[in-house]
């Protein structure tokens, strides 16, 4: 029989519908391959194996007394970062501890009434306040496709676990890129959705004004599949919006599609290799009709936009950690406790200047949409790197734009780096556009090199 961690969600959907095989026979495949690996892996805080089986088992009872399936995702293990709630299980927020909470985060409650089989809480950069994964409480979550390299992060765990085939798709968070850069160096494809199409309740913050939850994937079409039941208005959640319209999208034509490039590759210095294959899919594109037009940031910064929202992340989070941080400052490490006390000691007056420099960049950022449907950039200005080097201060420079705008961002696997590692390719488009903006990924991944896992045990 075929490896059935090998089939995507979508394929896994239509597989359980036709009785190809069991809920059951789908989780034990994926606990098998846990249970070889996730000791050279260490995606994973808290595996939950016995309620997992328990959940797959109602999917199959569901199919045997002949009831509808309650969603595509009815029977499919998913799996989740550790900084998202589920009832009576610890969320850590990769810290030593934090909480074990009574009631499941909305993104979980969506998840158990759409048949989902939740398999475990995934390893994170400590507090979500990095990109790496190499957690000081919980150790590093290494790379599939090479070992002693950072998976990315924050929500390294979720790329990791997804790319080793541990789970059929998983979520993170994204509060500067935290779900694309992880998918980028695991060869993934990780969406971050318009802020607020999806209930941040019950996910700890880090800030509260740029924080989306989002999904990592093994293919494009997977991102719709988790979307549909992901998306919606959460009366309980202060940032949750009405978008009703939000996951309208119909086929995409390619000819005549306006997309820009709003960053240069001056803007923000890349590695070798990594703009030279973003400018052959830019090629691609304009090959198959879509025109390229001018339309970039009248005032292009990263670096400045990058550490403003790095200032208020820290606020945010130490105001949202504070209680626990006062109370049990053994559970934080020294790294992130003194990130928490510089925002937290923050002058007044630096806060609003960052807030009002995002406010503008939001501006700026939503007048492209005018004149380009579709803004593109890399990803990332590198490939995956060892752990033993310094992270680039620039990480976060092309995925940034989205948070700051609210508008739905993409990150699809696009190749390999002359390093023989991932790379990715970010598409952008208007708020509220999210079906829209996962139409254009449909059109577009077929002009992109497929990727094939190089995970353990292949």
């Amino acid at each position: 029989m075929t490896d059935l961690t090998l089939l995507d969600i979508t394929d896994t959907a239509a597989s359980l519908a036709a009785g190809d095989f069991s809920a059951e026979a789908l989780l034990d495949a994926y606990l098998s391959r846990i249970g070889l690996h996730e000791g050279d892996l260490n995606c994973f805080i808290t595996l939950l194996a016995e309620p997992a089986r328990e959940q797959a088992r109602a999917a199959d009872q569901r199919r045997a007394r002949g009831v509808g399936r309650l969603s595509a995702l009815d029977g499919v293990p998913i799996a989740l970062k550790d900084n998202i709630d589920l009832a009576g299980v610890p969320t850590t927020n990769g810290m030593a501890r934090l909480r074990t909470p009574a009631r499941d985060s909305e993104v979980a409650r969506r998840l158990r009434v759409a048949g989902a089989v939740l398999i475990g809480k995934l390893n994170m950069h400590e507090g979500a306040l990095g990109a790496t994964t190499d957690n000081p409480h919980h150790g590093r979550t290494q790379n599939p496709w090479r070992r002693g390299y950072t998976p990315g992060g924050s929500s390294g765990g979720s790329a990791a676990a997804v790319a080793a085939r541990f789970c059929a798709g998983a979520l993170g968070t994204d509060t500067m890129g935290s779900v694309r850069l992880p998918a980028a160096y695991c060869g993934l494809a990780g969406l971050k959705p318009t802020y607020g199409l999806i209930s941040t309740r019950g996910v700890v913050p880090l800030s509260y004004g740029l924080d989306h939850v989002g999904p990592l994937c093994r293919s494009h079409r997977d991102l719709g599949v988790l979307l549909a039941v992901l998306a919606g208005h959460d009366p309980d959640c202060a940032e949750s919006i009405q978008g009703r319209n939000a996951l309208d999208g119909e086929a995409v034509d390619l000819r005549g599609l306006r997309f820009a490039v709003p960053l240069t590759a001056a803007a923000t210095p890349c590695t070798d290799g990594i703009w030279e294959d973003f400018e052959v899919h830019v090629d691609a594109l304009r090959h198959h009709g879509a025109v390229v037009v001018d339309a970039p940031l009248p005032s292009p910064d990263p670096t400045g936009t990058r550490l403003a929202g790095l200032l208020i992340s820290e606020a945010e989070a130490g105001h949202a950690l504070a209680e626990h941080f006062l109370a049990n400052r053994e559970d934080f490490s020294d790294g992130f406790a003194k990130m928490l006390n510089y925002g937290r000691t923050a002058p007044a007056h630096r806060l609003v200047a960052a807030q009002r420099q995002l406010a503008a960049v939001k501006v700026q950022m939503h007048k492209l949409f005018d004149r380009a449907e579709l803004l593109l950039l890399p990803t990332t200005s590198q490939a995956a790197f060892p752990f033993e080097q310094a992270p680039p201060p620039g990480q976060a420079d092309f995925t940034q734009w989205a948070n700051h705008a609210g508008c739905p961002a993409l990150s699809l696997p696009c190749g390999l780096s002359p390093d023989g590692l991932p790379l990715g390719l970010q598409l952008m488009a208007r708020p509220l556009a999210d079906g829209r903006l996962l139409a254009m990924a449909e059109a577009i991944a077929p002009l992109l090199p497929a990727l094939a896992l190089p995970v353990p045990g292949n």
